[in-house]
């Protein structure tokens, strides 16, 4: 059985920012860019989103998009039980839901934004197919039996299908219907071949966003992991640039 990825907590530096990761990934998303941080003297906390990391798909399909926010709210919390005040929040694709959704409801964050993140539906949307070929790949590394998988995999279409409609409904009421209470200035980046959403659902969220400073970033010949594709370098340039506005 593969070992599985952890969270991970890197202390350095009174800045503090959360790196929230993708659906149907995990902490290792954000890993590379928390280094890239961490050499520039910021603390950087990876949380993962409860049901992630295992060797069973079901224990993500059985959460819930009001869990995953709760789970962000406690990745804020042990932020300031740690002492840190001046706390920044991002996220890949499903976490950049997640963090639009702290910046919304938390102006004492003092910014964030949102990497190859889906906040509104767009022309086309591969994610349930990522979500069964990993899962295919994932049993394959599982103790479960042959006949164990093929049930599991039966099951998954339709199970995946109604995930994603309660994360586009969580979306819709109660991140992108609220996008004006967001005060702090916001950070987009995004992948002009993203395999998994419609890229142009990034330019429509910084038409949205017109009550704040958007720092829009589009990488024309990355995919949808700009954290660890050939867009990463920049990536983590451009969010540093962006660190320095914010944290004064």
């Amino acid at each position: 059985m593969l070992k599985q990825p952890e969270p991970f907590y890197f202390e350095h530096g009174a800045r503090a920012v959360i790196l929230l990761h993708a659906y149907a990934g995990s902490a290792n998303d954000v890993r590379m860019l928390a280094r890239a941080l961490e050499r520039a003297d910021y603390t950087v906390y990876g949380p993962q989103f409860s049901g992630h990391a295992t060797d069973d798909p079901r224990d993500i399909l059985a959460q819930t998009p009001a869990q995953w926010w709760q789970d962000t709210q406690q990745a804020i919390s042990f932020m300031r039980q740690k002492g840190y005040t001046k706390i920044s929040i991002f996220g890949l694709s499903l976490g950049g839901i997640f963090a639009t959704a702290a910046l919304e409801r938390d102006p004492q964050l003092v910014g964030g934004g949102t990497f190859s993140s889906p906040l509104f539906a767009g022309n086309r949307s591969d994610v349930a197919e990522m979500f069964i070929t990993l899962s295919h790949h994932q049993l394959a590394h599982s103790q479960f039996s042959i006949a164990e998988r093929e049930q599991i995999l039966t099951a998954l279409p339709d199970q995946v299908r109604r995930q994603l409609q309660a994360i586009n409904t969580f979306t819709t009421a109660e991140v992108t219907a609220k996008l004006d209470a967001v005060t702090q200035p916001f950070f987009i980046g995004q992948g002009g071949q993203d395999e998994l959403i419609d890229a142009a659902v990034a330019r429509r969220l910084r038409d949205q966003l017109s009550q704040v400073p958007v720092d829009f970033h589009w990488y024309a010949d990355a995919g949808h992991v700009i954290t660890v594709n050939n867009a990463h370098h920049q990536l983590e340039q451009d969010v540093l640039t962006y660190l320095k506005t914010i944290y004064k």
